[in-house]
């Protein structure tokens, strides 16, 4: 918890616009938003929090209303879709809808605490940052309530990634991040991974466009609440994604 000489140094002009894609989420919802406005309130922060459910079939919308109602349309934006189209497009769909200049993206299901929100927005502010992002991998950032074997496959995958692509940050695949609105716009839409990958292409065409990138250790706590969304699958596409943002990035080198 920061001290009150740690909150004053916030400036209060900017408004933050968090996005919150959710897909099957509908028992961390209410947490992950009531911890938002909890320490989000504390800093007196100006906030939107927009949540993109994809179609979520366990009655993740219908909570979402819910907590509309109790927090007020101006704090609760509901922008929903009909199905998964993936985190990329979730992102371009919240940003229509955004009215703040800063945006945060963060995942719903608690392994993000929104403690860390006003160290990343101190952090953008104090050297202008166009983007911050949250570290498992700098100072005291950590892992908590993963396995050994999910550990080694994090740690593994975050290794070879700086060996391949050298992206001038210590955590490529990490999903919690503040960004300058028009910043995030672009990226988005040069990217064109989808999934987990889509994290990791962000990172590497923001040191493409000359982007400036701060960081913040978080620690990162696995969900309490449903099912994992990695899988197979999800470690097929890394690895592909890896190999084609490899070779990318090698032809850009040779060509600049």
């Amino acid at each position: 918890m920061s001290d009150k000489s740690d909150l004053e140094e916030i400036r209060k002009d900017d408004k933050y616009s968090i996005l919150l894609p959710t897909y099957n989420e509908v028992e961390n919802l209410p947490i992950i938003i009531w911890l938002i406005v909890k320490y989000l309130n504390e800093c007196y922060i100006d906030f939107e929090i927009i949540v993109i459910d994809d179609g979520s079939p366990d009655g993740t919308l219908e909570m979402a209303k819910q907590l509309q109602m109790l927090y007020g349309k101006e704090k609760i934006v509901l922008r929903p879709r009909e199905k998964k189209l993936g985190l990329g497009t979730a992102y371009l769909h919240g940003i229509k809808h955004a009215t703040g200049n800063y945006i945060i993206i963060m995942d719903a299901d608690l392994s993000h605490h929104p403690k860390f929100i006003p160290e990343m927005i101190r952090k953008q502010q104090k050297d202008d940052y166009d983007i911050v992002t949250g570290t498992r991998y700098a100072g005291d950032g950590g892992v908590y309530g993963w396995d050994f074997k999910r550990k080694l496959i994090s740690c593994g995958a975050n290794f070879l990634t700086q060996f391949l692509l050298r992206p001038g940050v210590s955590d490529l695949t990490g999903s919690f991040r503040l960004y300058k609105k028009d910043v995030l716009e672009k990226l988005t839409q040069s990217c064109v991974s989808k999934g987990y990958v889509f994290q990791m292409e962000m990172m590497v065409r923001a040191r493409q466009f000359g982007f400036t990138i701060g960081e913040v250790p978080i620690s990162f706590v696995d969900r309490v609440y449903g099912e994992s969304k990695l899988g197979g699958s999800e470690i097929y596409q890394f690895a592909k994604g890896l190999l084609y943002l490899f070779f990318t990035s090698l032809y850009k080198r040779k060509t600049d």
